[in-house]
């Protein structure tokens, strides 16, 4: 897995007490035990630490955490983007 990746399951598991070996790939949010509420504190947590904007789709509990690094990784690259690269106006 890459870095990103790696992060999310840290924050899976010292901040909502998830064990590490419980987060095999594939498992939903919901199957570790995240409700809606739980996983917007996911994403706030990310985009605070990762200087990122709120994502555009909305993510759910039936979300991976690879899906959430992902949309991590996405985030990132529009960032970093310049101003007017990418969008249609």
């Amino acid at each position: 897995m890459d870095s990103v990746h790696d992060h999310v399951i840290t924050v899976l598991t010292e901040k909502f007490d998830i064990p590490a070996e419980g987060i095999a790939p594939g498992t939903t949010l919901t199957e570790l035990g995240l409700d809606s509420l739980a996983v917007t504190e996911l994403l706030v947590t990310l985009q605070e630490q990762y200087a990122v904007g709120p994502p555009d789709d909305a993510v759910t509990g039936e979300a991976t955490p690879e899906d959430v690094a992902a949309l991590v990784r996405k985030l990132q690259s529009e960032e970093q983007r310049p101003a007017g690269q990418g969008t249609q106006e």
